[in-house]
């Protein structure tokens, strides 16, 4: 019994209670942080000296240009010149500053909408701002602008000095709501009312083929801008009400635009199953699967040229890939990169490379292309009468979809 008795007092002398455990615990939780603070903030030290040499000799000659420069430095400048010069030193060709001239240009494109009037205009070395293009169903249409007409006047502003997007702004971001334009055509003067509101870019148009008693549906994709999804499946159903037996779908002179519009476009031909394309960052890949619930069962063909280019070369690769379809035209331009737009003040925005995106079997087209089916080059018939008939690329998407 001594012997069990002095073993209990051992164990009862080394035992620890509930308080005293609570505050080991607790001594132990912040001992472990004040160490792993210790290590984290000499990694963070050690990989700061290691990477920030190249900034604080940026920051140094940044601060010593603007101190000791003979006159006054503009530092908004400095700094947006400074990030053109790293944007460029790129390797690649989409990595740029966009000022605001052609931010404005390129944001009303790919928005699809805006306030205005419905008119391209552009400025000649003369000094003369032209009517570049005319929206069809915009005010401008309806007030009878045609392309090629001279823009002098605005009301009251002097469109003869003043530089095209001055002359734009004047349009869509002032609080007038109709305008009186003086424009010269055919070397007389002419006044015009115009009333702005919101105009729709209209990036889709369709039509119907009858062939060999095959009815065959057609769809023009101009640009993938924010609003060309809803207008691709308002015409893809009206071609599917109009029971087509086929369809082509262009995208000839396609310069892409925003990928998420290609994938939903694609996604109504494919079901879930389906990959549309991969990305690859830093060796990092990827998969991005259709948003579908079904695959079509009629055969395609993809119309494309050497101008069709990014979200055109997505969506000609995925067809062609995962649906089978026929290409039909050139070889595709050969953007495999995906970029984004940044803000780097209120006036001035940036785009840099960030991404590769490969096909759904995970080819790189990057200047290499979508390669074709069949290859086809724009007659020069064409250009002089441009027509459905003189179009040689298109008779031979509909001679190619016949045999399907």
């Amino acid at each position: 019994m001594a012997r069990t008795k002095k073993k209990e007092n051992v164990n009862h002398k080394n035992s620890f209670t509930t308080l005293e455990v609570v505050i080991l615990i607790f001594i132990s939780v912040v001992v472990s942080l004040i160490i792993g603070s210790l290590v984290t903030n000499k990694l963070n030290q050690n990989k700061l000296h290691n990477d920030d040499t190249e900034l604080k000799k940026f920051i140094k000659n940044y601060n010593y240009i603007v101190d000791n420069y003979y006159e006054d430095v503009d530092k908004e400048e400095l700094l947006n010149n400074a990030i053109k010069g790293m944007l460029e030193s790129l390797e690649d060709d989409y990595s740029y500053l966009i000022d605001e001239d052609d931010s404005d240009t390129f944001d009303i494109q790919l928005e699809g909408e805006y306030e205005g009037i419905g008119i391209q205009i552009v400025g000649l070395t003369t000094g003369e701002v032209v009517v570049y293009d005319v929206f069809d169903d915009s005010p401008a249409d309806s007030a009878g602008l045609k392309v090629g007409d001279i823009i002098k006047k605005i009301d009251d502003l002097d469109c003869t000095s003043e530089k095209v997007n001055d002359v734009s702004s004047y349009i869509r971001e002032g609080n007038k709501s109709e305008f009186t334009i003086k424009i010269e055509r055919d070397s007389k003067e002419k006044e015009i009312k115009i009333k702005r509101k919101k105009v729709t870019i209209k990036a889709v148009t369709s039509k119907t083929f009858k062939k060999d008693d095959k009815k065959i549906g057609y769809i023009y994709i101009e640009l993938f801008s924010n609003i060309a999804y809803k207008q691709f499946a308002e015409e893809l159903e009206k071609l599917e009400k109009d029971d087509i037996d086929s369809l082509i779908i262009d995208v000839r002179d396609n310069s892409g635009g925003h990928l998420s519009t290609a994938v939903n476009i694609i996604s109504l031909f494919l079901n879930s199953k389906h990959v549309i394309y991969q990305t690859e960052t830093k060796g990092e890949i990827e998969k991005f699967y259709s948003k579908g619930n079904e695959t079509k069962k009629y055969p395609i063909v993809v119309l494309q040229n050497k101008n069709s280019a990014s979200a055109s070369e997505m969506l000609s690769s995925t067809l062609k890939e995962e649906y089978g379809a026929t290409i039909v035209g050139e070889v595709s331009y050969g953007k495999g990169t995906v970029q984004e737009l940044l803000d780097l003040n209120d006036d001035i925005e940036y785009k840099i490379t960030t991404k590769k995106w490969l096909t759904p079997k995970g080819n790189w087209i990057n200047k290499k292309g979508v390669s074709v089916d069949v290859e086809v080059s724009l007659d020069d018939k064409y250009y002089e009468n441009p027509s459905d008939e003189t179009d040689n690329q298109l008779q031979k998407a509909l001679e190619e979809i016949i045999k399907k």
